[in-house]
């Protein structure tokens, strides 16, 4: 099988480690500080343009998925590439989120929204609370029942062991939950692995929990003929099942060209001073196309594609107009000389708030807007409400024969789909 890849984390963090595979440091590592130096300063331009791709911990064979995403970044004295740090989190805020796609105001009343991500995060439930408490958002708790975290068989233990690059992406899908939808209930599932096996079974678990009515997954790949067949993981009536499009523009990965899912593609997102109060344009890293091994859709009808067409709708995703995410699951710890480690590139995982982007980002967050709509939800409902939805007109992710499969147009394209969120009334 193609390996493929989970989508999209651009880091500016403090204290943070770039997610590199290279040395593998541990918190006793023997490093040499002159006397007196200081860490890597805790603060950068967050407006540095260098964007670049991070990965997981190789944990990767033949029929496994690896896990990349994108991160601004810089380089670091020693010439590795570092990500730009600072003290507070930068990037949209909750606020930001509700503001742009007119969900303030709108409810979950208690939904869940799972979330699929290889591997554990051990520190997620911490990580959350940080965010949550330092953005005004209630509580979501084990103890207080809005939280969940199982494996795939739904138990909460044993639980997977942790992957640093997998964690970004399991903080990441949880905060943009946590930003749509406050008050829906999230359940993370671990996945024993990568493998679209493991994926598909943790997918068929959050499909099977009481409450779940949308489930978000950030991970895909080039698509092959043997992916077809996982098709069956993907199908759960009645429940929103969201799937990032890909980072890498032009292009069509699986399991977002499913039938059964929403593909979710990107954009780049900015206050204005119009009466949306926001402007979008299509992300240039937003997967899209024509699928060559899915049957169309009823509800498709697009003319330039005999086959399924991805995306459906879309979210924000540009890494420069990324979202704010608290992170701290790390190699080392907190102790300054971890910092230092993990300002250099040496480090694997992330010790504070970053500033992220990619369809991860975007892919949760309409699973939350599917979640604040209420149940018996279909992938193929905003194409029967496409007034409520903000038409993305501008930007492109590539070249393509079919132009409106890689250039944003009015109606329909395949960077955005039929546009983003405005409210849930598309869902």
């Amino acid at each position: 099988m193609v390996p493929a890849r989970r989508f999209g984390v651009r880091a500016t963090m403090r204290r943070p480690a770039v997610l590199i595979a290279g040395v593998a440091l541990i918190a006793t590592a023997v490093v040499s500080v002159p006397a007196g130096a200081a860490p890597v300063p805790l603060t950068r331009n967050p407006s540095s343009g260098l964007v670049t791709n991070f990965g997981c911990a190789a944990k990767v064979s033949a029929d496994q998925l690896t896990c990349q995403g994108k991160m601004r970044a810089q380089r670091a004295s020693n010439g590795r590439i570092a990500p730009l740090t600072t003290t507070t989190p930068t990037g949209l805020a909750p606020a930001d989120i509700r503001s742009a796609y007119k969900l303030s105001g709108l409810h979950g009343s208690g939904r869940t929204v799972a979330i699929v991500d290889a591997y554990d995060d051990p520190k997620a439930e911490a990580d959350l609370a940080v965010y949550r408490s330092h953005f005004g958002l209630p509580a979501c708790t084990t103890a207080n029942g809005c939280f969940k975290k199982i494996n795939q068989n739904g138990a909460t233990s044993p639980l997977p062991a942790g992957d640093y690059g997998w964690a970004l992406e399991v903080s990441l899908d949880l905060d943009m939950v946590s930003a749509a939808c406050p008050d829906c209930h999230i359940l993370f599932v671990a996945a024993n692995s990568a493998s679209f096996e493991d994926l598909g079974a943790a997918v068929n678990r959050a499909a099977a929990t009481p409450g779940v009515v949308a489930i978000s997954n950030s991970y895909g790949g080039v698509e092959d003929s043997s992916m077809a067949g996982a098709d069956h993981f993907y199908n759960h009536p009645g429940i929103a099942v969201t799937v990032s499009s890909g980072d890498s523009g032009y292009g069509v990965s699986y399991p977002a060209s499913s039938k059964y899912v929403t593909a979710v593609g990107g954009t780049s997102l900015a206050k204005a001073s119009n009466s949306r109060g926001w402007t979008e344009t299509a992300w240039s890293g937003a997967g899209s196309g024509c699928s060559t091994i899915e049957a169309k859709p009823s509800w498709q009808h697009d003319s330039g594609c005999a086959k399924r067409t991805v995306a459906d709708v879309s979210a924000v995703a540009d890494p420069n107009t990324g979202v704010a995410v608290y992170d701290t699951y790390n190699q080392c710890g907190t102790n300054a000389v971890c910092d230092l480690l993990i300002s250099l590139g040496l480090i694997q995982g992330t010790d504070g708030y970053v500033q992220v982007g990619g369809t991860s980002a975007s892919s949760p967050i309409i699973a939350s807007v599917y979640a604040l709509a209420g149940t018996g939800l279909s992938s193929s409902t905003p194409y029967s409400h496409t007034s409520a939805l903000f038409d993305v007109t501008s930007g492109s992710n590539g070249s393509c024969s079919s132009s409106y499969l890689c250039t944003a147009k009015a109606g329909y394209d395949g960077p955005t789909g039929l546009g983003t969120p405005n409210g849930a009334g598309a869902f």
